[in-house]
């Protein structure tokens, strides 16, 4: 391994599909991505959520202190909607959207009773790097069309023996059931009619395949397998797709989440197409990070000084607010009026009848 101080990007991936997707497009027989180093890690096998997601970006930054933007890249459930046409093996990326900043943490919130659940919170949007090169990217496939299908051919042609569980699943796999056709595991459904799913337009030539979604992600400690609930954050909030660890991170590690959509956060949920799920979020991220250029990656603090930085804001606010509260409570208690004979231990030195002479 070169020295650690030379890695300045850090991409977290949540399940080993995901890290093999990743050593595919970033290993080292290829040519190196805009001549940036990057450091990959996953979460312990078994492990999810956003903590552990927090715990694995804590690890990372002590281990490599350079690294300066971050990237979270693996699967995620979609939520089509009429102005999105999400489907399996498209990709969606975090980007700032009506007042959010690119990850909305749905689960946390106040409940009152007899009104809605009301999320509270703000989580940070990616850094302006990674911003700027999405913007680059989302430029150049408006222009010349995605070239994500060909690189994860390109790659799988080199490594044939994944071809079966990283290639494309047959697209009549992919079935987007109505929000009220439930999963019956005693009777599952096998080939399902018309009158069971969504109707969608195939996609022609003019339309990448997979397509790049960009807008909100909806993180949880929670996995989405509710198509109501799906539809109602899809049509009220503008979230785009679901997952379980980026809300962990991104006020402690400033990252781009990018997710490829693997199922429909519903009942119907499974793992067909996690495997190219990975690899569309892998060819991606890999795309991405050839568009940073080395001079803007250096403009960006590193991640670690910004947590250490806000930790020490952090104290120190916590500190004036302790002394405040210990100021305001001596001024009210010296205005508090003391009753003649209620101070404590007042009586000390007068006799109690219960006792003997002279010994109170």
């Amino acid at each position: 391994m070169s020295d650690p101080s030379e890695y300045t990007i850090g991409w977290i991936c949540a399940i080993t599909t995901e890290f093999v997707a990743a050593k595919v497009f970033l290993d080292d027989t290829h040519e190196p991505p805009a001549s940036h180093n990057v450091v990959v890690a996953v979460l312990p096998d078994g492990e999810y959520g956003l903590s552990s997601a927090a715990a694995v970006a804590r690890d990372l930054l002590h281990s490599f202190p350079n690294v300066r933007v971050g990237l979270m890249v693996g699967v995620g459930g979609g939520a089509p909607s009429p102005d999105h046409d999400v489907r399996l093996g498209d990709i969606v990326v975090s980007s700032p959207r009506d007042g959010y900043g690119g990850v909305f943490q749905y689960d946390f919130g106040k409940s009152i009773q007899g009104r809605d659940f009301v999320t509270t919170g703000f989580l940070n949007q990616p850094p302006g790097a990674l911003r700027a090169a999405v913007s680059g990217l989302k430029a150049d496939f408006e222009q010349y069309g995605s070239s994500i299908g060909e690189a994860i051919e390109e790659v799988l042609g080199k490594a044939t023996r994944m071809r079966r569980k990283y290639g494309r699943p047959p697209r009549e796999t992919d079935n987007l059931f109505r929000s009220d056709i439930v999963y019956d595991p005693s009777n599952p459904v096998v080939n399902p009619g018309p009158e069971m799913l969504v109707p969608r337009q195939e996609r022609t030539e003019d339309d990448d395949d997979p397509a790049v979604h960009y807008g909100l992600i909806a993180s949880a400690n929670q996995l989405m397998k509710n198509a109501v609930v799906r539809d109602q954050l899809a049509l009220g909030k503008g979230v785009l797709c679901f997952e379980m660890e980026a809300a962990g991170l991104m006020n402690h590690f400033p990252c781009l989440v990018i997710r490829g959509i693997c199922d429909y956060s519903d009942s119907h949920k499974n793992k067909n197409w996690q495997g190219y799920a990975s690899m569309t979020a892998a060819a991606y991220a890999r795309a991405l990070v050839s568009c940073i250029p080395p001079k803007k990656l250096e403009n960006e603090r590193k991640i670690s000084e910004v947590t250490h930085r806000v930790l020490a804001i952090q104290k120190d606010v916590q500190k004036d607010v302790s002394d405040i509260k210990t100021a305001v409570n001596a001024e009210v208690f010296n205005r508090l009026p003391i009753p003649e004979g209620a101070e404590y231990d007042s009586q000390r030195n007068e006799h109690d009848p219960r006792c003997h002479p002279e010994t109170r």
